[in-house]
């Protein structure tokens, strides 16, 4: 009975470090999704940990590091200059419905990079990456599977020295 239905007991020292992984995992997570507004340029996980520290974000222990990243994010907003990195998708619609979609996608999408339109309309863009599984639907429900949707890169960041004047 008791393996069936006892609790495991877990010490003070394992739980401190079980948390601590999950503060760090969750910083990673942070880093790796965010980027500087300004520059463009992923912030370090050291960084973002100290933050984390600074806005008294503690950990709960139920809950997935992704959705407590997401949340971080949210709050870090308020302190400090950060936001997700856009994603940079490629669509190519049908010449019949590409300009009725394309309207409808206007909203969703940050940046056009690039339009061209022959046969078909072929657009390359940045993304918040929250809508994409919006722009997603849309495109499948509006072209009913002829319209297609490719993931360029999943985070738009400058990479390389940044040069000082």
């Amino acid at each position: 009975q008791i393996l069936s239905k006892g609790e495991l007991q877990v010490s003070d020292k394992e739980r401190h470090t079980q948390l601590e992984q999950m503060f760090r995992d969750i910083a990673t997570i942070v880093a790796d999704k965010c980027v500087n507004p300004e520059t463009k340029r992923p912030y370090t996980v050291i960084l973002i940990e100290r933050a984390m520290k600074d806005i008294h974000y503690s950990v709960k222990p139920n809950k997935s590091t992704k959705q407590q990243a997401l949340e971080v994010i949210r709050q870090l907003k308020e302190t400090m200059q950060i936001e997700r990195a856009h994603m940079r998708l490629r669509f190519i619609l049908p010449a019949k419905e590409g300009k009725k979609l394309k309207e409808k996608l206007k909203p969703l999408i940050k940046v056009i990079e690039s339009e061209d339109f022959q046969e078909q309309l072929e657009i390359v863009c940045l993304i918040d990456p929250g809508c994409f599984r919006e722009i997603d639907e849309l495109i499948r429900s509006e072209t009913k599977g002829k319209g297609s949707l490719e993931v360029l890169s999943l985070k738009d960041v400058e990479e390389g020295d940044e040069k000082l004047q």
